[in-house]
């Protein structure tokens, strides 16, 4: 079946007794089992639950992964992912990652003893140069949050394995219909499944994909005693909005492509992070290894501090808020809101300085959100 079938159906007919076309929520903690020792292949919804994994088959497919897991929120997913790793392991991480995702790799470097190093992915030699004896994770966020910056996943994944490293890809940005890690090399994919796939801002969620039956078995057992699993309602629903993923990924792309280019052309404005233009310098990686170019587009806009809040304050239908992949437009400031738990040195290493702001392009009509916009600029 091709991607947008695969969506709509895949995994989703778990219902024998009515033959229900939708799959049902299966809202029980616990399930009575047919004789000691025999079940109907579930007995404790922290383990597996119908629902849950009609979502995890559904999300394996799209990604062509072997297994999948669905937790309990984005973070989760990424908690898991690092118990692939040992106490005193190695990880290098995409400098400009995710503010959370930093925080995390902190917080269990100083527990666990993790040690880090975060680099420009995009330079490849400086990559090389941090491999150590034990580095046992590549963290691999492309395009990153919130700059956009586009690495090379085949060549990253390539050196991970000289060095018998595991590659970890965040595919939240992008989803399987823009991007395809496993088929770049990736051994691990990780989704906050809160943003684009299920795409309506009303539950969070994250995903764990593999492709190796070894990594399969340990993804179940990571996640089955930590308890993570995503409830069966929550699972309910980004199985419903994954249904309709792939009009809304063209839709989102169309109108941050309008708006990205909106952006190059204002006076206002500073510097435009978007892979879909041609300046972009991760252009023609993102060409080779992407489908299309995404809904998320960042800018540097002219002037202090005041002039940034005077934007973040003006805008009527980009929402202020947090979070992204949802159908409605959002507007947000890292530095202050989803990087403000960053190193701030690291943070502003990276280039998040207090000028960035990210934008989730929505559905909206594109003439309208570019008025927006617009108004705020001129503010």
């Amino acid at each position: 079946m091709r991607l947008q079938t695969i969506a709509v159906h895949s995994g989703v007919d778990k219902d024998k007794s009515y033959n229900s076309v939708i799959t049902p929520i299966y809202q029980t903690s616990t399930f009575r089992f047919e004789d000691i020792g025999t079940t109907k292949g579930y007995d404790y919804t922290r383990t597996s639950n119908p629902t849950r994994k009609a979502l995890e088959e559904n999300i394996a497919a799209l990604e062509g992964g072997l297994s999948a897991k669905a937790v309990a929120t984005g973070m989760a997913a990424s908690t898991v992912a690092l118990h692939f790793l040992r106490a005193g392991d190695h990880v290098i991480c995409t400098n400009d990652c995710y503010g959370g995702t930093e925080r995390l790799l902190r917080t269990y470097g100083d527990m666990f003893g993790f040690q880090l190093s975060y680099v420009n992915m995009a330079d490849l030699q400086a990559v090389r140069s941090a491999i150590r004896e034990n580095t046992k994770g590549f963290w691999i966020e492309t395009p990153s949050n919130p700059l956009l910056n586009i690495v090379d996943i085949r060549a990253l994944a390539s050196l991970a394995h000289e060095h018998h490293a595991l590659a970890f890809v965040d595919n939240t940005f992008l989803t399987p219909y823009n991007q395809r890690p496993f088929e770049l090399g990736a051994d691990i994919i990780i989704h906050s499944t809160t943003k684009y796939l299920n795409g309506h801002s009303d539950v969070v969620g994250g995903a764990v994909v593999v492709n190796q039956p070894a990594l399969a078995d340990r993804l179940h057992t990571i996640v089955n005693t930590l308890g993570v699993g995503q409830s069966p309602f929550d699972s309910w629903l980004v199985l419903r909005g994954i249904k309709t993923l792939i009009p809304r990924m063209k839709a989102h792309e169309e109108n941050a492509r309008g708006v990205a280019e909106f952006l190059s052309r204002h006076s206002g404005v500073q510097r435009v992070y978007y892979p879909g233009l041609p300046s972009h310098p991760g252009y023609e990686i993102a060409k080779r290894q992407q489908r299309g170019f995404g809904g998320m587009v960042s800018f540097e806009a002219k002037g202090g501090i005041e002039k940034i809040n005077s934007i973040l304050r003006s805008t009527k239908i980009f929402a202020l808020a947090e979070s992204l992949g949802g159908i409605e437009s959002l507007i947000c400031h890292p530095a202050t809101m989803t990087h403000a738990s960053m190193n701030p040195e690291l943070r502003e290493k990276a280039g998040i300085n207090e000028r960035v702001i990210r934008l989730s392009v929505g559905i909206e009509d594109q003439d309208d959100l570019i008025e927006d916009l617009d108004h705020a600029l001129n503010a």
